[in-house]
């Protein structure tokens, strides 16, 4: 089910390059504060992955709401 739900989050990045430097941003618009900066597009994918896949830990360990990215809803278990 993470793993479902990460691939959900990552088909809603978007991507630019930017014309200072002519580096790679990329974020997750559902995922607030998800975001990257990388020399090229790939390795910018792959530092997105490790923000969100922090983003996504940090948000469970802390009881947090998640949201609902293409119906995939991944709720956080409850502590006792």
């Amino acid at each position: 089910m993470i793993s479902e739900y990460i691939q959900a989050c990552l088909r809603q990045a978007s991507y630019e390059i930017l014309a200072d430097d002519h580096s790679f941003y990329g974020e997750i618009p559902c995922c607030t504060g998800v975001y990257a900066n990388a020399a090229t597009l790939e390795l910018c994918r792959e530092e997105l992955r490790d923000v969100l896949e922090g983003w996504l830990l940090l948000r469970l360990t802390q009881g947090l709401a998640l949201p609902v990215v293409d119906g995939v809803n991944l709720v956080a278990p409850k502590v006792a």
